[in-house]
Formats: C-alpha cells, structure tokens, sequence
C-alpha cells in the first residue's frame, strides 16, 4: 500500500488523512506539538460540504456535533434587537471535531512530538526529516500544517501571511455561568454587536468535554477591532518583554492587556454581551490572510491553512480543508497510480477554489481593514448591517455557490447541495 506522509495533526491534517486511506492509501500523521491539541473551546461554523466530507469519511454528524441557532440578531448599544433574520445554521467547536476525527485514526498513525525541518525527495520517494533527527519515507507527502506551514516556507517562502489591520478578541464562557436573564434573552441567537469600526458576533457552541446538552455548552465571542501593527506589537509583547509577532500564547498574554480590552468592552458593547465578555478569559488572534501562487512540488502537496488562509468571517476554515481534502483523495483514486497527474489535476482544481474562498473573506473584512486608512479612503466602505446579518445567515449559500461555480459539487454528496437558508430580514422597532 502507497503511503502519505501528512504534515500537521490539526482538522486538515486528519480531514486528509481519513480521506485518503479511504482512497486506498496509508496515512501516517505528524504534529509537531509534543502534547495532545487543544482549541480552547473556540467556536467553528459548518456547512453543508463539510458535513457531506465527514460522512464520507465515516464521521456521523448529528445533534451531538454542534447547536442550532434559529435567528441572527444586532443588538444596539442598549441592548435592544435593532435588525433580526431567521437562519439555519449549526455551530461546533474545534476540539469537537478534532476529537471525533483523531478518535477515528488508528493510534499508530498519529504521532506527536514530530516537528518538520524540511523535506527532501527523489524519483523513488519523499522524506520528511523532523528535529528529533528521525525521519520518515512516503510516496507522497501533504503539507497540513497551517498558516505557518513549514513545508510551504521550503518550497514558496514568498508567499506570507498578510496582516489584515485587525484583530480577534475571543473569549468562551460555560453556559451555567451566563446570568439568567441573559441567557434567555440571546444565548440561543446569533448575535452581532457593532460597535463603530468594529464587529462582535456571539453564538452557542458545544462546551467543555464536547457536550452540548443544554446546561452545558459554551458561549462563543468573536471580537474584531482594528489594531495597527504598533498597538499589535503592544498587545503581543509578554511580561517579559518579548513580542510575539504572529500570536501570542494565550497564557502570556499581559493582565493589563486584557484589562483595557474588558473596560472598552463595558463601555461599548451591548449590556448583555459586555456581561458575557467580562466574565472569560479573552485571547487574542492577529487576522491574517495568504495566497499560494502553487500547491504540488514535486511529490508534495499543500491544503487547508497550509496552502490558503481565508479571514474567519465566512467561518469555513474546517470546510476549505474538508473539500481539499476530498479532491486530493480523489484524484489519487481515479488516476490509476499516476502521482504526478493526480496532482496536476488536484492543483488545478483547488487554485482558483481557495482563491475564491480568500476574496470573499477579504470582502466581508474590507470594512474593518478600512478603519486603518485616513478617512477620505474610506469611501465605498460603509457598512450596510441588514446585509452583513444577510450574509452570515446564508453564509452556506455563498460557498454552496463558489463549489458550484468550480465544479466541486461531485465531492460532496446531495445533502449538502439540498440544504437552503431561509431569507427575509426584519428590523426592530
């Protein structure tokens, strides 16, 4: 049996991993982290391609995968519902899907501890050399690991992330801590704060341990706020006075930091949502977004983050890897053995997908990249808040529309290409 080498143990690495072993293949995983991965209960949106993928790959998706949020809500600086449209999504978590996915490898084809150093291969095979100075020979190697992909930087150290002008703040909080009130009035709602030039949105997700019975998921924060890279090197830089350029660990991040963040919170966000903000335990994530201009190198092949980094507002990050991965299984399946064409193909065919799927991330941020530029830049970007509430509600329309258009919809299965969003938007009074 030919073997895969898959660089990166996170969703995209196991995504291509179970894929590709059902195209007939082995999989062997790699993480460099030496301890098991955790997503500190971030949220995750899913949609019907990515549901269709786990089901190929032998995963059920049911009510235990996530929460269903029937409305998409803004909320004033008040706290009363200004805008309101009904929607359909599911909203999960990282370390759900993570653990359902790792769980379903074979514990011999998962290792930790294995950080690449580089990569070196022949017309026999490829080799991954790793900084224990172990190494490990494939006929293929497929680089999953990341925005700050190892295995890219050796074949296209051009190609770098982009500093986006903004930031995330996120912030988790167990359902039993939400105050009563509150939690009738929007833990069930996907909820939207706007604060000038900036974007807040809160919904329900699967809590500690993955559950999601009712008492025990989680409430999930997302807070955009322009930051420029002065301010950012700021909030990046630990007590010890060492600027963590690309992120800082959530642990080092400076108390006084996360104070400021919680006093602009209570003096700009809806009551409601500022209650939630002030009772986590925020971390911060610079937005980044990157293009590979190539994705196959010889018996290499780069997918999800590794290859495209789209900005979290259309939330298909796991989604992006889940379709690359189906592909890349598939064409290794249908082209009889030829590597080298299955990889052509793959590579024609995810190029311009994942290009499509960074612009329109880049067009939901445009408003908040703008807040950096003097004021008479920022013309033509205002924001419509009926339609931003639009478009995360049909957010699965938008990709179904962009599979559609790539001729994708053979990797995904009729369940996906069925689910429609519900339409119409309400404005309070």
């Amino acid at each position: 049996m030919r073997r895969a080498l898959v660089i990166g143990g996170s969703l995209g690495g196991l995504l291509a991993a179970h894929l590709i072993r059902g195209a007939g293949w082995h999989p062997s995983v790699f993480e460099g982290n030496a301890e098991e991965l955790t997503g500190r209960g971030v949220g995750l949106g899913t949609h019907p391609q990515l549901i269709a993928v786990l089901r190929r790959a032998g995963i059920a998706f049911d009510e235990t995968m996530g929460v269903k949020v029937p409305k998409v809500v803004c909320l004033d600086r008040s706290g009363k519902i200004t805008v309101e449209q009904p929607t359909a999504r599911t909203m999960s978590a990282w370390s759900r899907l993570y653990r359902v996915l790792r769980d379903a490898l074979p514990p011999q084809d998962y290792r930790l501890g294995k950080r690449l150093v580089r990569v070196e291969q022949d017309a026999d095979g490829v080799t991954a050399l790793f900084a224990d100075g172990s190494l490990e020979r494939g006929d293929l190697l497929v680089g999953a690991d990341g925005v700050r992909s190892t295995v890219r930087e050796q074949f296209l150290p051009q190609a770098q992330p982009i500093y986006a002008g903004y930031v995330a703040w996120r912030a988790v909080l167990d359902e039993r801590q939400v105050p009563p009130d509150i939690h009738r009035e929007i833990f069930e709602l996907y909820t939207f704060c706007l604060p000038e030039g900036e974007q807040l949105l809160g919904y329900p997700v699967p809590g500690r341990d993955n559950d999601t019975a009712v008492g025990r998921r989680g409430y999930n924060i997302v807070w955009y706020r322009p930051t420029d890279s002065l301010a950012l090197a700021d909030i990046c830089t630990d007590a010890s006075g060492r600027c963590h350029s690309t992120g800082i660990p959530p642990p080092l991040i400076r108390n006084d930091a996360i104070a400021r963040v919680k006093a602009d919170a209570n003096a700009l966000l809806a009551p409601q949502i500022a209650e939630i903000f002030l009772r986590t335990d925020p971390f911060v994530q610079p937005i980044f977004d990157l293009e590979s201009p190539a994705l196959v190198f010889g018996r290499v092949a780069l997918v999800g983050d590794a290859a495209f980094v789209a900005r979290p507002h259309v939330g298909a990050g796991a989604t992006k890897a889940a379709i690359d991965a189906a592909v890349l299984a598939d064409c290794l399946r249908d082209t009889a053995g030829d590597l080298k064409g299955a990889l052509g193909r793959f590579e024609h065919m995810q190029l311009p997908f994942g290009g499509d799927m960074v612009a329109l991330s880049r067009q939901q941020g445009a408003y908040l990249s703008a807040q950096l530029q003097p004021q008479e830049n920022r013309e033509g970007a205002q924001r419509d808040v009926a339609a931003l509430l639009h478009a995360h509600g049909t957010r699965s329309d938008q990709i179904g529309a962009i599979v559609a258009a790539r001729g994708l919809d053979a990797y995904v299965s009729e369940f996906a290409r069925s689910q429609r969003s519900p339409v119409g938007i309400k404005s309070g009074t």
